[in-house]
């Protein structure tokens, strides 16, 4: 399989280039072709993951397949290219996506089961998540008492903000943000219940929205560990990070080198590259029940 750092066709050129995503604007549809890129710290590394693209693609349509029934999602097929697309099946295969265009919504629907990243250092410095009074004496990593619905801002560039639940009624409306924190967190509950007895911690996630014709609709990414915080359940010890099957491995690769979370990012070492990628296909492995293809 071809490692996709970004993609170039003859005549064709992306709406958007995301941190991760080549997105292709089809009018009322979207090519949504997921690279190899990584990001850290908000900082596109010049070194691609090879097989992150594919795993990213179907670990989502796993997902939006498997809690199709909590709400429908934006996907019509990942098989089938349009033209002028299907002349470069190659690249394409296994890492692209024909999707609905929904109008989506500016709120990252973060759910956490878990006190770490962000929401630690929130908790450290308030006590609090996003306006949620948490118990005292809690230690990173900590499991909290129920899983929390924590909003974010979606940043274009830098990092998105997180925000309370008053400051998301006010972007999109009290009604629709009620019915999307119900909905993230049953999707989150689901999902964790299924990585649990297999010996992955689902510590936290966040989900994109859109909206078609007035309905909800679930978009982007699903479940995956660019999306997520996915933990061994074996070597889980609260008090500290975790081990984990997502890019944190390569957070903590780039703190170790003391680099100044600026651009450019530096090349990543061959064997920080071949462990990200264990790491990637691990993950998809045990949550699908298969290898990747």
């Amino acid at each position: 399989m071809k490692t996709i750092s970004e993609t170039n066709f003859a005549g064709l050129t992306p709406s958007v280039r995301g941190k991760v995503r080549d997105i292709y604007d089809l009018g009322d549809k979207l090519l949504i072709v997921a690279t190899d890129r990584l990001s850290a710290f908000d900082v596109i590394l010049p070194t691609p993951i090879p097989d992150k693209g594919r795993v990213l693609t179907q670990l989502s349509l796993f997902w939006f397949n498997l809690i199709k029934d909590v709400l429908p999602n934006h996907v019509l097929s990942a098989t089938e290219l349009p033209a002028p697309f299907d002349k470069f099946e190659d690249d394409l295969a296994g890492r692209s996506m024909l999707v609905q265009k929904t109008q989506p919504l500016p709120v990252e629907c973060v759910v956490r089961g878990y006190v770490s990243g962000s929401g630690w250092k929130d908790y450290r410095a308030t006590g609090e998540i996003c306006g949620i009074a948490l118990p005292a004496g809690l230690r990173e990593s900590d499991r909290l008492p129920e899983p929390i619905f924590t909003p974010a801002t979606k940043a274009a560039t830098g990092h998105d903000e997180n925000i309370s639940f008053g400051q998301a009624a006010a972007l999109i409306g009290k009604e629709l943000v009620e019915k999307v924190r119900a909905v993230s967190l049953e999707i989150y509950g689901r999902a964790a219940a299924r990585a649990e007895p297999r010996g992955i911690i689902l510590a936290d996630t966040k989900f994109e929205f859109g909206l078609l014709n007035g309905q909800l609709v679930w978009i982007d990414e699903a479940l995956t560990p660019d999306s997520s915080r996915f933990w061994s359940a074996a070597l889980y010890r609260p008090g500290g990070p975790q081990a984990s099957f997502d890019k944190q491995f390569v957070r903590d690769y780039l703190e170790r080198i003391h680099w100044p979370k600026t651009p450019p990012g530096p090349e990543l070492p061959p064997e920080i590259v071949a462990v990200t990628r264990a790491k990637y296909r691990e993950a998809f492995r045990i949550l699908a029940g298969h290898e990747l293809d």
